[in-house]
């Protein structure tokens, strides 16, 4: 039996503005540190094998920083596909090789992509557009924003990834962290709890709180 561990990152310097974030790339707030903090001492026990993060910056800080309070006192190495980092940022000891932690960043666990909000403050929204129009393109599921994704639109990207490249890793007995966004989570967790379109538009959840799923035999259970 494995494990697949999901955590929404914790509050970004966005967040605590209350603007659209979607693809800015905006690190955590200190807020967000600290809940990060927390969510790592919760999981701290936990074992981790590979970890799936976005490729923005407060995506990836979450995931560094539950691993710096990890039990296993492994160090976390980004894997980079390309370019100069992919050629010369290579482990020449077998030894330590043993004593990290694979992070594999891939843009499919990014956020939604909020168009023309991103950088606009939700409250000027709701009082420009009415609450309405705003929960609309915040929380419907095939509704986007202007020149934005909607959460249906994400799904697209989002469980594919997850189909093809996650659950083969958990499939070979890895235990899997991921660390990721509000609706890129709630797209996996739309496979995960077998919940449909409306369903899925009403989950919440928090920043900084891990989900911790077991997984045998194609069969996920909820801790």
């Amino acid at each position: 039996m494995t494990k697949l561990i999901l955590l929404r990152h914790g509050e970004s310097m966005w967040n605590k503005k209350n603007l659209f974030t979607g693809w800015v790339d905006i690190p955590l707030s200190e807020k967000g540190v600290e809940e990060t903090i927390q969510a790592g001492k919760k999981i701290a026990h936990l074992p981790i094998d590979i970890i799936f993060s976005s490729t923005l910056v407060r995506g990836l800080m979450t995931a560094m920083i539950v691993m710096a309070y990890h039990h296993s006192d492994k160090t976390p190495v980004v894997q980079h596909e390309s370019g100069l980092l992919n050629k010369w940022g290579g482990i020449h000891s077998e030894k330590t090789k043993k004593e990290t932690v694979p992070v594999i960043c891939n843009d499919a666990l990014n956020e939604r992509m909020y168009g023309d909000l991103q950088g606009l403050n939700k409250q000027e929204m709701r009082e420009q557009f009415g609450d309405e129009q705003v929960k609309i393109w915040r929380r419907s599921f095939s509704t986007p924003p202007p020149h934005g994704e909607s959460l249906e639109m994400t799904t697209k990207r989002t469980i594919p990834y997850f189909l093809k490249t996650i659950v083969p890793a958990l499939k070979a007995g890895k235990n899997v962290f991921v660390s990721a966004h509000g609706n890129s989570l709630r797209s996996i967790m739309k496979v995960l709890n077998d919940l449909s379109d409306d369903e899925v538009v009403h989950l919440e959840l928090a920043t900084g709180v891990p989900i911790v799923y077991h997984y045998e035999e194609g069969i996920f259970s909820p801790t």
